[in-house]
């Protein structure tokens, strides 16, 4: 028997489905399909909502659909067999993830995870193998979009390894504004400090001291469970150990 939805539920569907299309209308790539093509992807295309700290794609798992961030925010991490973890990137609202794992048909060697709340995109990994095929426009951004992925991690080692703790923290937040990557970046961030620190790869206390220089400077304001950023170029020059 078909299960009825009530009209609260029929209602959120409807949302869900409106912030989809825009999701993928607004994306960058989206721009070079025909109308065909984007036919296509709009009717393989689906989305799912996950709380904060669920698990959206587990690692060890075949990476079958490629990930986009309709709502929310993700992360990256991995955890060891020992119970250690550690958190590679966050993923902002309006953004794409996982397409190197996806085009290699891999295990995926990391966990993908809801930081917030958040509404995901999932495409296919058939759709996205065809539009690589038949789309000269989408294999160019697909390149671009490895390149400057390649960048991102270039810098965060450099960052590691030759800044302070405060710039790694600087260089944790100007990253989620890399057009390139994420281009739906807005100035309010909805992250906690915990969180930051786990991402710079710092303790909580080391990247609240950071986060407090960059506050008393003018660069961010710290909300309760947010940070709005209120001089890019400063955080990026901070980031950049200037």
């Amino acid at each position: 028997m078909r299960e009825c939805l009530s009209p609260t539920a029929l209602c959120r569907t409807a949302l869900t489905h409106d912030r989809l299309h825009d999701f993928l209308e607004g994306s960058p790539w989206m721009q070079g399909l025909t109308p065909d093509q984007a036919d296509r992807v709009h009717r393989d295309v689906s989305s799912r909502a996950f709380d904060a700290g669920a698990t959206v794609a587990a690692g060890g798992a075949p990476a079958q659909p490629w990930i986009g961030v309709v709502e929310g925010m993700l992360k990256v991490e991995t955890v060891t067999a020992g119970g250690k973890s550690a958190s590679f990137i966050g993923v902002p609202a309006g953004a794409w993830v996982g397409e190197g794992s996806v085009i290699k048909g891999e295990l995926r060697p990391y966990d993908v995870v809801a930081i917030r709340d958040s509404v995901v995109a999932f495409m296919p990994r058939a759709t996205f193998q065809w539009l690589m095929q038949d789309s000269h426009a989408f294999s160019a951004w697909l390149i671009g979009q490895l390149n400057a992925r390649l960048g991102h991690f270039i810098a965060m080692v450099q960052s590691l390894r030759l800044n302070d703790t405060k710039a790694q923290v600087a260089y944790c937040l100007a990253s989620l504004f890399n057009r390139d990557l994420y281009p739906g970046t807005q100035p309010q961030l909805e992250i906690s400090q915990e969180e930051i620190g786990r991402l710079s790869g710092v303790s909580r206390q080391i990247a609240n001291r950071a986060l407090h220089e960059m506050q008393d400077k003018g660069i961010i304001r710290i909300g309760y469970g947010s940070i709005e950023v209120l001089d890019l170029k400063a955080l990026q020059e901070m980031a950049n150990g200037e």
